[in-house]
C-alpha cells in the first residue's frame, strides 16, 4: 500500500483542481489561481490530476457495473430509467474534459523536456480508459476529441478502431517507459516503480483481448509472464484517515460512516450468496448493526415496518430458491431494482465493511457506525489485481474446453484474493481478532469450491466460475459487467424486482452533457445497444437474469 503522508499531499495538492459541479457559471471563467493551465502549472502537477482524475473515472464506472451486476445494490425497477443520460455525465467529463484535456496539455510540457516516464504513465492511463469508455458507451469520440478549436463536435470513432488505437498506445507506453526521463514527482500507484507500469498494461491488453475473445493474443501475454501476477504488482490507489482539509478517506467510506448511520444499501444477493457459501471474506466486507433483519427467522418483532419486503409476498416471478429480501444473522440489505422510500433504517442496516472502503470488521459487536469507525476510511480503490488476472486466465481455459487449468487458475484466484481481504483485519483497531478467518477456513471454503467446479457439468463449472468473479469484484464492479455480458453467467442471479424491467444495459446512453451539445453524437435509442464485442443475443432475452 503507497504511503498515507503520500496520499495526504497528494490531495492537498488536487484540492484545487476537482469541480464539485459539472455545470459551467461565470465564476468558471474567471483565471482561477488553483486551476491547471499550460501556462503556470508544473507537468508533476497536471500528473497529480490526471491520477486523480483516473482514480474517480475507474471507480464511479466500478460502481455502475457493479450495481448492474448486483455486486451493489441498484435502486429503480428499470433499467433504462435508472441509467438516464444525464446518470453518467459526472463519468465522461472526467475523462474528457478533466483527464483527456489535461493530458493534451501535459504531452506538450513532458515533449519538450523529454519527460518519457510522465509520458509512458499518460499514455497507458489513456488507453484503459479509451477501452474502459468503449466497453461503456460503444463508439465513441478519439481522434478529434480535445481538440475544441478544430473539431468543437468531434465525431465517435467505431468501437473497433478506439480499441485498436488503445492498443497501439500501450505499447508506446511501454516504449516510453524503457527510455530515460525524469520520475514523478508523485505515483501514486506505483512510486516510480515503471516495471509495474509495464505489467499494468500488458493486463490491460489482457482485458481488451478477452473481451474481444483473441486468446491467442492474449495467451501469448501470459506466456511472456510480464503481467500483474502477485499482489505486489496490484493496481490500486489508497486511502487515508483524515477527515477535513482535505478528505483523504475512500468515499465510501463517507456514505457509510456518519452521524446519520449508514447511507447506501448493501445487495441482497451478494451477502444472501456469501452467506449461503459460509465465505470467510463475508465479515470484512460488511459490517452489520443489528443481530436481526425484520422477516428472518430471529422475528424481532415490530421493526418490520422498516423492511417492509419483510411482510410483502415474495414476487411471483421469483424462484421458491431464490433470495429475497430478508436474509438471517443481520444482514440487512436490499433487492435488485427495489424502488421503495427510504424509512429510518440508518442504524440498523448492513454497512460496508474494513475491506475495501476501511470501515469496521465485523466481529458481532453490533454497534452503531460512527465517524472515524474501523479503520476511519483507509480503504482502497481496487482497479486491476493480481486475483482478477487469474480469473480473466480461468475464464479463458474454461472456453478452450481446459477445466483442469481454469481449475487451477480459480483456486489461485480466490486464495490471493483471500489473502489480500483478511490482511485488512487488522486495520480496524476495536477488532476482535478471535473473529479473524483462519488459514483453515480459508482452505475448507477453497476445497468446496473447487470440489463444486470439478464435479459438475459445463454449466456448474460456469455457474461457479461467475459467482467467484463477482464476489472477488466486490469495490469494482467494471470487470465483472463485461463479464456478464460476455458470457451470460451467473443465470441464477437474483431477478429484477420488477417483473418487466426492460432491456438490460448493454451499453450507456451517451451522457446528456455530451450528446446535448455535440451535434454529432446521435443519441441512442435505449440502453440494449451492444458494444461491438458483444455479439451475444440481443436484449431482452440476455442475460437470462434480467
Amino acid at each position: 500500500m503507497k504511503n498515507i503522508s503520500k496520499l495526504f499531499t497528494y490531495v492537498l495538492l488536487a484540492t484545487g483542481l476537482v469541480f464539485t459541479s459539472c455545470e459551467t457559471t461565470e465564476l468558471d471563467l474567471l483565471d482561477d489561481p488553483n486551476s491547471v493551465t499550460q501556462d503556470k502549472a508544473s507537468l508533476d502537477r497536471f500528473m497529480t490530476s490526471i491520477q486523480l482524475d483516473f482514480t474517480s473515472f475507474m471507480r464511479q464506472m466500478g460502481d455502475n457495473g457493479a450495481r448492474l451486476t448486483r455486486i451493489n445494490y441498484m435502486f429503480g425497477r428499470t433499467y433504462v430509467n435508472n441509467f438516464q443520460p444525464v446518470a453518467l455525465d459526472g463519468e465522461w467529463s472526467t475523462a474528457y474534459r478533466g483527464m483527456f484535456s489535461d493530458m493534451a496539455s501535459a504531452t506538450i510540457l513532458a515533449n519538450s523536456s523529454a519527460s518519457n516516464k510522465h509520458l509512458g504513465i499518460m499514455k497507458i492511463l489513456k488507453a484503459y480508459t479509451l477501452i474502459t469508455l468503449v466497453d461503456s458507451f460503444g463508439d465513441v469520440p478519439y481522434s478529434q476529441a480535445t481538440q475544441p478549436s478544430v473539431y468543437p463536435a468531434p465525431v465517435v470513432d467505431s468501437g473497433e478502431e478506439v480499441y485498436a488505437a488503445a492498443l497501439d498506445m500501450l505499447n508506446e507506453g511501454i516504449d516510453l517507459l524503457n527510455q530515460p526521463g525524469d520520475i514523478l514527482e508523485y505515483d501514486f500507484f506505483y512510486n516510480n516503480d515503471y516495471g509495474k507500469w509495464v505489467k499494468l498494461a500488458n493486463t490491460v491488453k489482457m482485458v481488451a483481448y478477452l473481451n474481444t475473445g483473441n486468446n491467442t493474443a492474449f495467451n501469448n501475454v501470459v506466456n511472456n509472464g510480464n503481467f500483474i501476477n502477485t499482489s505486489a504488482d496490484d493496481f490500486q490507489f489508497q486511502y487515508g484517515t483524515n477527515e477535513t482539509n482535505p478528505d483523504t478517506r475512500h468515499p465510501s467510506y463517507n456514505g457509510n460512516y456518519n452521524v446519520t448511520g449508514t447511507g447506501p444499501y448493501q445487495s441482497v444477493w451478494l451477502m444472501g450468496t456469501m452467506l449461503e457459501l459460509d465465505d470467510p471474506r463475508l465479515r470484512y466486507f460488511f459490517y452489520r448493526q443489528t443481530p436481526c433483519t425484520p422477516g428472518a427467522s430471529c422475528n424481532p418483532g415490530g421493526s418490520q415496518t422498516t423492511l417492509t419486503c419483510s411482510v410483502a409476498p415474495r414476487p411471483n416471478h421469483f424462484p421458491s430458491n431464490m433470495l429475497f429480501c430478508s436474509l438471517e444473522d443481520g444482514y440487512w440489505g436490499r433487492d435488485h431494482g427495489n424502488a421503495e422510500g427510504i424509512p429510518p433504517d440508518s442504524f440498523q442496516k448492513t454497512s460496508g465493511g474494513v475491506y475495501p472502503i476501511g470501515g469496521s470488521f465485523d466481529d458481532d459487536r453490533f454497534t452503531s457506525v460512527t465517524v472515524g469507525g474501523g479503520a476511519g476510511g483507509r480503504g482502497i480503490a481496487p482497479i486491476m489485481l493480481a486475483a482478477w488476472t487469474d480469473l480473466m486466465r480461468a475464464e479463458v481455459a474454461l472456453a478452450s474446453g481446459s477445466a483442469g487449468a481454469a481449475s487451477t487458475l480459480l483456486s489461485s484466484a480466490i486464495n490471493k484474493h483471500m489473502t489480500k481481504v483478511l490482511s485488512f483485519g487488522s486495520l480496524d483497531p476495536e477488532a476482535n481478532s478471535d473473529f479473524f478467518a483462519t488459514a483453515t477456513d480459508v482452505s475448507n471454503y477453497v476445497s468446496g469450491v473447487i470440489n463444486e467446479f470439478n464435479n459438475g457439468g459445463a454449466e456448474v463449472k460456469w455457474e461457479v466460475l461467475a459467482e467467484q468473479q463477482f464476489i472477488a469484484h466486490y469495490g469494482n464492479g467494471l470487470d465483472s459487467y463485461n463479464f456478464y455480458r460476455r458470457t451470460g453467467y451467473p443465470k441464477k442471479l437474483q431477478l429484477n424486482i420488477d417483473p418487466n424491467p426492460g432491456a438490460f444495459v448493454r451499453s450507456y446512453f451517451y451522457p446528456s452533457n455530451e450528446a446535448n451539445v455535440n451535434s454529432n453524437i446521435v443519441q441512442k435509442p435505449g440502453v440494449d445497444s451492444q458494444v461491438f464485442w458483444d455479439t451475444n443475443p440481443a436484449s431482452p432475452g440476455f442475460p437470462v437474469a434480467n
